[in-house]
């Protein structure tokens, strides 16, 4: 097997070869300004390291590894669009640097772009991995209104945000891992279960990711610290300190959450400030427990060495900062 900065470096070459210069420029510039920002390429990984895991040809991975990585790049230009994120990856968002109807185009070629790297996939396999990729672009889009609606929704359950990442997130990281898996001609069991595991990885990775936009340093990640609560998104953070606070403390959290002000770092510390009083970070920290574990439950019954468990193991361990 490769070692992950070799995937890496098979992904970033096959970015590179995406990101030539074309006309019209005003069109293909934000699209190269996103692919070149990096980021943690962790779908096309997903996809290579599964392919490879299970002895297939990595190269045949590539082009629809691509795909993924393009597909949910595009997602991320107009998810900026609709949160008013004004930084992704430590850069100004594409709408911020240029404007909306830019970021809008050049998201609608980078579906196009996707489109056509998933079409060089293995000839007879096209019909699964397009079955696949569809089903999680209609999911990704599913999720995404789900998380639009909670802006303007009174009340949402924890249960409602959930499948909401589910959707949003999981699926797609699981979908990644699905594609290695087909692209490697692997058993229908082993692409079944290694969907289920990479969903499970995907839920506490989600997690562990609004944890970070909450408790995180922006130099670090990449992202405006507070930047979930100065939207007033109801994330698992509001909503389980919501479901743990006192009749004072909810009041406040749901009088904070009614306004928006743009870089209102008080509201920001005092949102944060019941979240420790709460145990909030604890609270997340033992939901992502839970999905590791059943993450690992679902890696027991994979037809896999213990060996190439144990890179899984690793992997997932790595994106829960576990191994710190």
């Amino acid at each position: 097997m490769l070692s992950i900065e070799e995937y890496q470096n098979l992904i970033q070459s096959a970015v590179e070869k995406e990101i030539v210069p074309r006309e019209p420029y005003e069109l293909y510039e934000p699209i190269h300004y996103t692919l070149s920002m990096g980021g943690k390429r962790l779908r096309p990984l997903l996809t290579l390291l599964t392919c490879d895991i299970f002895d297939g040809d990595i190269q045949q991975a590539i082009s629809p590894a691509l795909g993924l990585e393009t597909f949910h790049n595009f997602t991320l230009l107009h998810d900026d669009i609709m949160d008013k994120a004004p930084i992704r990856r430590g850069f100004p968002t594409v709408y911020k640097k240029w404007d909306a109807n830019r970021a809008i185009l050049s998201g609608d070629t980078m579906m196009v772009m996707a489109y056509d790297c998933i079409l060089h996939s293995p000839k007879d396999l096209l019909f699964d991995i397009f079955t696949v990729f569809n089903k999680l672009g209609k999911e990704v889009c599913e999720g995404q209104q789900y998380d639009m609606n909670f802006e303007t929704k009174p009340t949402v359950s924890l249960d409602e945000y959930l499948k909401m990442i589910h959707l949003k997130t999981a699926v797609l990281l699981g979908g990644s891992m699905q594609v290695g898996a087909i692209i490697a001609r692997t058993t229908a069991s082993n692409t079944r279960l290694i969907y289920e595991f990479g969903e499970s990885v995907g839920m506490a990775f989600q997690l562990q990711d609004d944890l970070l936009d909450a408790f995180g340093i922006e130099d670090v990640f990449g992202k405006k610290n507070g930047g979930d609560i100065q939207a007033n998104k109801k994330t698992f953070l509001y909503l389980k300190a919501l479901e743990l606070a006192s009749e004072k403390q909810k009041y406040e959290l749901q009088k904070l959450y009614s306004v928006h002000y743009e870089n209102d770092e008080t509201k920001v510390m005092r949102v944060l400030e019941i979240f420790q009083q709460l145990n909030i970070e604890m609270e997340t920290k033992k939901l992502m427990d839970c999905y590791y574990s059943k993450a690992m439950k679902t890696l027991e019954k994979i037809e896999l060495s213990h060996e190439k468990k144990a890179v899984l193991i690793k992997l997932a361990d790595t994106l829960m900062k576990r191994a710190n």
